[in-house]
């Protein structure tokens, strides 16, 4: 019985399924950039560390079960919290573009986040980087307050946990970003710089908001 349990664990975790290409699921062109994140299957949670307060936690259950849609955003090698890095390319871009899916899809009187969640796990310990130098849309301001939002930055896990970039196969030279279904099923794999890619993805399953 042990045996067993052992053989099935992905499907006793619920990892198992994996769906085929939809519009719900994209092609694999790049997911070489994501080889332990395979698009189709669930998405395979790693330890990190948030770049806030340095707590250690599983990337998989900082998503909560809210109809959301996540992007991973993993830094590669050279990107930092400096303006001008990929990191920032991707949230600006999301943030101010009139192609962004953050833009044509998020109502006027919603939290810039309540449709698509952009996180990023940088390859640098929590030490080596700086929360404020971080765009904008890592660090909202939501709700009637209008409170800072500073749980959406991850680094490695500096206490020899697990590095995420290793465990799941993520390409450290270039990064990547990994979206990821409201039921955690990740619908593609797509360079950081893949913006476009990323618009027609959303474009397919989604309707502007009015």
């Amino acid at each position: 019985m042990q045996k067993q349990f052992i053989e099935n664990l992905e499907f006793t975790g619920g990892l198992a399924v994996k769906y085929d290409r939809s519009a719900l699921v994209g092609a694999p062109t790049h997911q070489a950039l994501a080889r332990g994140l395979e698009i189709g299957r669930r998405f395979h949670s790693a330890p990190v560390v948030r770049l806030a307060d340095a707590m250690r936690m599983q990337l998989g259950h900082v998503a909560e079960a809210d109809g959301r849609w996540r992007i991973y955003a993993f830094a590669g090698r050279d990107d930092s919290s400096a303006p001008g890095s990929a990191i920032h390319a991707l949230a600006d871009w999301l943030e101010t573009d009139p192609a962004s899916p953050v833009l044509k899809y998020t109502r006027k009187d919603e939290d810039i986040d309540a449709l698509i969640d952009l996180r990023a796990i940088f390859q640098q310990t929590f030490d080596a980087l700086a929360v404020e130098e971080m765009p904008a849309l890592l660090r909202p301001a939501k709700g009637r307050l209008g409170l800072r939002d500073h749980e959406k930055v991850f680094c490695i896990d500096h206490k020899g946990a697990g590095d995420i970039f290793e465990m799941r196969g993520i390409d450290r030279a270039r990064g990547c970003m990994v979206v990821a279904r409201p039921d955690q099923y990740i619908a593609q794999v797509l360079p950081l710089d893949g913006h476009r890619a990323l618009s027609e993805f959303f474009a397919g399953i989604l309707r502007p908001a009015t």
